[in-house]
């Protein structure tokens, strides 16, 4: 009796907190719930995958070379500046492949100081044999192999830094091999927006105006998609060390697209990195503009530069593109400047957003480019479910016509396995995929066949005449041993797959081993208190 009671008291325990947790995932029941109840529950509940509610799915690859360049570029300037802060006067220091520094010196006497100030600074770099007034520097392949792992890590970290900042629920992003990167961000309503966000490499940048006499022999503006014709045009008259950019405009009468040419000087005078925050405020003439803040390094780099270049031209650089290039017109202290742009608020809180989370360390290239529709999810949703109803009719029929009652109860055992595996789910805030919902039918075809197990081993005892009591029992502990075999081995195989499998793979593990566990509960516990509570009634038959 105290064993019955038992049994009942941890069944009802069981259903109980199942049902309240499930509860999130019924919007139509969760709000009709108290307000109090709703606060605790509000953060529980089932999330449909990127198959189920439409969005995007993007395989990017991070483009090592590029972040070797980008790094080797960084310092280039470095050495650069150690030289004129040595007074030691070079013709010139530029990068040549990917990895290598080319120092050019006007006289062949500084070469033996000039190495060993650079063999101090930067042990990462190697000197190669020196050629009479040209120093030639490669980093090494230990370095190199340090920048590309960390281009990747530095790429991970940005962009769920970016996905976070954009508030998609339940994104998926990890790693797939060396250097690619699988990103999934279901119930986007605006894939190409999220696209834009994900890919800019945000690499912020200051640049001074070229004032040579070239700067004057560009026109006043450019027709959309003539920037390359324009470049090609002027190629010979560019100084070294100078390059064009351009700024995106619109014509206010009839609001056509056009582009500004700039001659700015390759060398950055200020990058990114010095941010400490970016948010977007609203200007005079009530149009976005992003406010960003520098930290403490930047703030007095950038006071520094603003005092020494008054009256000159600063271009705001991202990404290759200028957004605004104001005329410094007096020294800027306190850490703060903005950003202006032909751009709609949408576009000034991505620009804000990439600029928080910080800039990639490479470009990323698109290999693989999947958008789900909502009306696709939708469709996959509804085919899932009737699946799952006709399955599961089907089962419950079965039983019912070949077991007669006790067919009722493992039918009972399976509504409860439901209610107590979705309760779990929503629990947990695991996210529900079309291969989930085939684990959980899956769970249903397995639910039945330890039921099954059971009512044939009972069969085989009350046929040698054993009393209905004597005949349960012995059905229930001849079939414990095989049933949680099966169970183990399914178990074991489904902790596999979601240890070593993809997303889609991974939906289908969830649900399945947490179908496992509750199967067995309900199939020893939920179907034995059923049977022990009839058999209070001291039966001379059962309905098998």
């Amino acid at each position: 009796m105290k064993k019955l009671r038992g049994r009942l008291f941890l069944l009802f325990v069981v259903t109980v907190v199942s049902a309240i947790l499930a509860l999130p995932s019924f919007p139509w029941l969760f709000e009709s719930l108290p307000d109090g109840v709703k606060r605790v529950l509000s953060h529980r509940g089932l999330s449909l995958g990127l198959d189920l509610q439409g969005g995007i799915h993007l395989v990017l690859e991070v483009e090592e070379e590029r972040a070797v360049e980008i790094a080797v570029d960084r310092i280039r300037k470095a050495v650069d500046d150690l030289l004129k802060d040595k007074a030691i006067v070079v013709e010139g220091v530029r990068r040549e492949g990917s990895k290598t520094i080319v120092i050019t010196l006007q006289q062949e006497a500084d070469g033996e100081a000039v190495r060993t100030l650079l063999d101090e600074a930067f042990p990462n770099f190697v000197s190669q044999n020196p050629v009479g007034t040209r120093l030639v520097y490669e980093l090494r392949a230990t370095e190199e192999d340090r920048v590309k792992t960390s281009a990747i890590n530095q790429a991970l970290e940005t962009l769920r830094n970016r996905i976070d900042e954009f508030g998609v629920a339940e994104p998926l992003i990890q790693r797939l091999g060396l250097n690619q990167i699988a990103i999934q961000l279901p119930g986007v309503k605006d894939p190409q927006r999220a696209k834009d966000l994900i890919q800019e490499t945000a690499l912020l940048e200051f640049k001074l105006l070229e004032e040579s006499k070239a700067a004057l022999d560009l026109p006043p503006q450019v027709e959309k998609g003539q920037e390359d014709t324009v470049r090609k045009t002027l190629e010979g008259k560019i100084p070294e060390g100078a390059e064009i950019l351009f700024e995106s405009a619109v014509s206010e009468p009839d609001g056509r697209a056009y582009s500004i040419p700039y001659l700015v000087k390759k060398d950055a005078v200020l990058i990114g990195d010095v941010l400490q925050d970016a948010r977007v405020t609203i200007g005079d003439f009530n149009e976005p503009i992003v406010s960003i803040t520098f930290d403490s390094k930047g703030a007095r780099e950038f006071d520094e530069l603003t005092a020494a270049n008054i009256g000159k031209r600063m271009a705001v650089v991202l990404d290759g593109k200028v957004y605004s290039a104001p005329v410094i017109r007096d020294r800027i202290s306190g850490g703060r400047a903005i950003i202006e742009g032909t751009f709609t608020t949408a576009e000034a809180n991505d620009l804000a957003v990439v600029l928080r989370a910080g800039a990639l360390p490479a470009p990323l290239k698109t290999l693989q480019d999947l958008t789900v529709g909502p009306s696709l999810g939708q469709d996959s949703i509804e085919k899932g479910l009737r699946t799952t109803i006709i399955a599961g009719s089907l089962v419950l029929i079965f039983m019912i016509v070949y077991y007669r009652l006790s067919g009722v109860i493992a039918n009972m055992a399976v509504f409860l396995n439901l209610i107590c595996l979705l309760g779990a789910l929503s629990g947990l805030n695991a996210t529900l995929t079309l291969p989930g919902i085939a684990g959980i039918i899956l769970t249903i075809g397995m639910g039945v066949d330890s039921n099954v197990l059971i009512f044939e081993r009972i069969r085989e005892e009350l046929r040698q005449g054993r009393p209905v009591r004597l005949a349960v029992d012995s059905g229930y502990n001849k079939a414990f041993l095989t049933i949680v075999d099966s169970h183990v081995t399914t178990l074991i195989t489904g902790l596999a797959l979601f240890l070593f499998g993809t997303g889609p793979i991974k939906g289908f593990a969830v649900t399945l081993c947490l179908g496992i566990a509750i199967n067995l509960f309900t199939a020893l516990v939920g179907t034995k208190v059923v049977f022990d509570f009839m058999n209070r009634r001291k039966l001379d038959t059962l309905s098998i």
